[in-house]
C-alpha cells in the first residue's frame, strides 16, 4: 500500500469492519451523485465472511449479495459470474474478502477479487481479523497476494500476534476520504485539532472516546522484534500441517480439509453432537484443552486453532488419543 495509507486502532474486528464499510457506503453516495443519498447499497460478500460482516451490514442498512463457492474461497471468477447475474449491479458499493476465515482458515483469491473489484469500481475491504497475521509468515505469504490493492484492511493483534484484549488495527488506503467521512465536527471538539494536518484517531473510525489500544503491541514489537513473531506464526502453521498428517494417519479420523494457516477441521467417525460436546467439555474441566466443537456444511465437527508457538504434538496426540 502506498506509504500514505493509514488508520486507527479499534475494539475489534466488529467495530473495524463496521468503520471500514460506512466509508465504502458513504464514498458509493459520492459516486452515485446527488440522487445518491436515499439509495440502498449493497456489499459483495462470501458464505464464509464473518458474523460482524452482516451485522455491519444490518446497521448500515445495506444488502448483501451472497456468494457460495465450493470450496468455500471467495474467487475474482466467482464474483464476476455473481455481479454478471445480478439484476441490480449499479447497486453495489463494496466487495468483502477475507484472509483466514474464522472457522476454517480459508485465504480468498485476493488478487482475483482485487481486480474484478477495480474493473466493477468496488470498494475492496480484506477482513484479515484472525488471519491477517499470516502476513509475518515466508511460508504462506503468497496466499495473500492482492492484499496490497486494498482500499480498506482488517487485522486484530489480540487474535494471532499476541496482543491483549482489545486491539484491532484497520488500515485505509486513502485515509483523507475516511477521515471526511468519521470526523465529528463541534465547537467543543475543533479546538483540539482544528488544522488539516493533524492526525486524530478518531477521525478514522465511528469512534470518538478511546484508549491507547496499540501501546501494548508497540511495545511488543520494540522489545522483542519482528522475527520472534514470524517464527511464533510459523510454529502454528507447522502445527497445523503436522496435526492434519497425525489425523489421516488415524483410521477412526477424517480430514476435512488441508489447513491454509493455523485451523485444521476433522471428524470423529460416528460420533453425534453430543458426543463431540461431552469430549469438549470433558478436555476442559480435566484443564487439558479448549476445544469447543464446530459445523462445518451443517456437520458438527472438530477443530483445532492452533495460536500459542508452544503447544506441542505430545498434546495434540494426547488429545487425539482420546477420541478412539
Amino acid at each position: 500500500m502506498p506509504g500514505s495509507a493509514g488508520g486507527c486502532f479499534v475494539s475489534g474486528g466488529s467495530a473495524a469492519n463496521l468503520s471500514a464499510l460506512l466509508v465504502a457506503r458513504e464514498a458509493a453516495k459520492r459516486r452515485a451523485g446527488p440522487g445518491g443519498g436515499g439509495r440502498r447499497f449493497r456489499a459483495v460478500v462470501s458464505d464464509d465472511a464473518h458474523s460482524s460482516v452482516g451485522s455491519t451490514l444490518r446497521i448500515l442498512e445495506m444488502g448483501a449479495l451472497t456468494v457460495t463457492t465450493p470450496d468455500h474461497r471467495l474467487t475474482g471468477a466467482a464474483l464476476r459470474a455473481a455481479i454478471a447475474a445480478d439484476g441490480d449491479p449499479s447497486s453495489l458499493a463494496a466487495v468483502v474478502a477475507t484472509a483466514g476465515t474464522t472457522n476454517a482458515g480459508i485465504i480468498d483469491d485476493l488478487a482475483g477479487v482485487a481486480a474484478a473489484a477495480r474493473d466493477h469500481g468496488l470498494w475492496f475491504h480484506v477482513d484479515g481479523a484472525y488471519g491477517g497475521a499470516g502476513l509475518f509468515a515466508p511460508t504462506v505469504r503468497r496466499a495473500y497476494d492482492g492484499i496490497e490493492h486494498a482500499d480498506s484492511f482488517v487485522v486484530d493483534p489480540h487474535k494471532w500476534l499476541f496482543a491483549p484484549y482489545d486491539c484491532a488495527a484497520l488500515l485505509y488506503r486513502d485515509p483523507a476520504l475516511a477521515r471526511s467521512v468519521h470526523r465529528q465536527d463541534a465547537s467543543y471538539l475543533d479546538v483540539i485539532h482544528d488544522e488539516p494536518a493533524d492526525w486524530n484517531p478518531t477521525d478514522y473510525a465511528y469512534h470518538l472516546t478511546r484508549r491507547a489500544r496499540g501501546l501494548p503491541l508497540w511495545f511488543s514489537l520494540s522489545v522483542h522484534g519482528v522475527q520472534a513473531y514470524t517464527e511464533a506464526i510459523e510454529a502454528a502453521l507447522r502445527l497445523a500441517r503436522e496435526t492434519a498428517a497425525e489425523i489421516t494417519k488415524r483410521g477412526y479420523l477424517d480430514l476435512i480439509r488441508e489447513p491454509d494457516l493455523g485451523i485444521v477441521l476433522f471428524r470423529r467417525r460416528g460420533w453425534d453432537p453430543a458426543r463431540y460436546a461431552e469430549w469438549a467439555d470433558r478436555l476442559l474441566a480435566d484443564q487439558v484443552a479448549f476445544i469447543p466443537p464446530s459445523a462445518w456444511e451443517g456437520e458438527t465437527v472438530a477443530r483445532f486453532a492452533f495460536l500459542h508457538p508452544h503447544t506441542s504434538m505430545d498434546l495434540v496426540r494426547q488429545i487425539l488419543d482420546g477420541m478412539e
